[in-house]
């Protein structure tokens, strides 16, 4: 009982403290005048993670049940009925650790922030809602959408450099 309810908190529960503190990041921790580039930058970068996952989803779905379903348990978190690749939770919470790190440069936030994303992919493959290739592809589909944060920094030094 009490393991159910540690699996849940950690593979749900950790989803609202990464969203509340990533959203207090970028909102206030970004320097002003970068603040339209980096809040396009994060949108392009989810935006894009979300397509790929999907258009993937799409062609690809390697499990049609998921663990839980063929073990003939219970899940033990929340999930869609769907077949669960790759895994929304993942994808979503290492598009924000992505979007604080590249766009406020705060180390101790974003090492916070990652043990938490960690500990919800971890908590998504013990709760029986994901495998591992899930969680995994979850992960990865959001690196390539963070690929848009690979020149952010010579362009603010372009845009600072213009204003001076």
């Amino acid at each position: 009982m009490l393991y159910d309810i540690v699996i849940r908190v950690i593979a749900d529960g950790f989803v609202v403290p990464i969203v509340l503190i990533g959203a207090y990041m970028l909102l206030f921790k970004i320097k002003s005048k970068s603040r339209l580039a980096s809040y396009s930058r994060v949108l392009m970068a989810g935006l894009t993670a979300y397509l790929i996952a999907k258009l993937s989803a799409f062609v690809y779905q390697p499990e049609t049940l998921r663990p839980f379903e063929t073990l003939g348990t219970n899940a033990g978190a929340l999930y869609l009925n769907n077949p669960g690749f790759p895994s929304d939770h993942a994808l979503f919470v290492t598009a924000i650790v992505l979007a604080v790190w590249f766009e406020t440069k705060n180390k101790p936030v974003t090492i916070a922030l990652t043990v938490m994303a960690l500990l919800v992919c971890f908590g998504r493959v013990l709760a029986l809602v994901h495998t591992p290739v899930d969680v995994i592809f979850g992960i990865i589909f959001a690196l390539i959408g963070g690929l848009w944060y690979i020149n952010s920094k010579d362009e603010n030094r372009r845009t600072a450099k213009a204003k001076s």
